[in-house]
């Protein structure tokens, strides 16, 4: 089969389209036959090893441990292991998995739920990562309750983008954050009120919010809490920027330290992606209330062309891998 391996850290420039054996799922997994992988910033920290507080967290110190790209996937079961029940061959599953970017995967059963049935293989695609990455933020971590006023930063965003519609679909008044371009598109999908960076500092404390979800990962947090309520709350989401050793996530790392001293909660988020979450998405998704956004679709083979697309930091909602048909 065709997939997208690496044997070192580095650029795009370290990703090459081989041909590799099919793997063999175990007893309690699938094999998928992957028909579209989605690109989230984890497939660009786990390229690069950067930052190095990655590596030390069991991705492989000197060298990936897992050559091939990719965790969100959606596509048809090939096989199933002896001790999965739930799935059966042909089933169109979406969810995650290690080495999306092939055109056979292996996966967990409890790693996967049926695809919504409205979407397309692309499209399901888009969802797993960051749609609970999004879920997880305002929901579990966060707490949101209905009626209260919800910032979102980065909201044009892969997280962003189910962000906005999640909170608007708990009952919440959704404000996001955006450049200019964008901004049309962060109303289409549900936001009430659209905040444009560049032009307006909404961290001068002239307005505040119950909860900020913070997905754009640069802002210092004694800025962020000028914006919160008293008793509001902070999720940060991801970390880019910082320097190689902690990158951006040095503000989840202190972000609890400094709310040992105020009535704010401060709190990074560590998402994990589980199989109930995907079936809250799907339920969300077959009732019209949360659709996916996709800015460009690459074929395999151009795999290097998407990270490098996705790292410019423009893309408006996903960018997806079409696999196979």
């Amino acid at each position: 089969m065709k997939a997208i391996v690496q044997d070192k850290y580095g650029s795009v420039d370290v990703l090459r389209l081989r041909d590799v054996e099919i793997p063999q799922p175990g007893d309690d997994e699938l094999l998928i036959r992957v028909h579209a992988a989605g690109l989230d910033p984890g497939v660009w920290h786990l390229m690069t090893g950067l930052p190095y507080l990655v590596r030390l967290m069991g991705f492989g110190l000197r060298r990936p441990k897992i050559r091939i790209r990719g965790m969100d996937v959606a596509g048809t079961v090939e096989a199933a292991g002896k001790n999965v029940t739930q799935f059966k061959q042909g089933d169109s599953v979406y969810g995650t998995c290690d080495g999306s970017f092939a055109e056979y995967a292996r996966a967990r059963a409890e790693r996967l739920a049926p695809k919504p049935a409205n979407l397309s293989f692309e499209q399901a695609a888009a969802v797993p990562i960051s749609g609970i990455t999004a879920l997880n933020g305002l929901r579990d971590v966060g707490g949101l309750q209905p009626e209260q006023k919800v910032l979102i930063i980065g909201a044009a965003g892969g997280v962003g983008t189910y962000a906005v519609q999640l909170a608007k679909a708990f009952g919440a008044a959704v404000t996001g954050v955006c450049s200019t371009s964008k901004a049309e598109l962060v109303r289409d999908i549900g936001a009430e009120e659209v905040i444009d960076y560049t032009r307006e500092d909404f961290t001068k404390g002239t307005r505040r919010f119950d909860l900020i979800l913070d997905t754009a990962g640069r802002r210092p947090l004694s800025h962020l809490r000028r914006a919160l309520t008293p008793q509001g709350t902070l999720v940060i989401v991801g970390g880019e920027g910082g320097d190689r050793w902690l990158g951006g996530f040095q503000r989840q790392i202190f972000a609890p330290l400094r709310a040992l001293f105020t009535e704010q909660k401060l709190m990074g988020l560590v998402s994990k992606e589980r199989q109930q979450d995907l079936l809250t998405l799907k339920d969300l998704i077959e009732a019209g209330k949360l659709t996916p956004v996709i800015d460009k679709t690459y074929p395999l083979s151009e795999a290097p062309q998407a990270i490098r697309y996705l790292e410019q930091g423009h893309a408006r909602g996903k960018v997806v891998l079409t696999i196979s048909d």
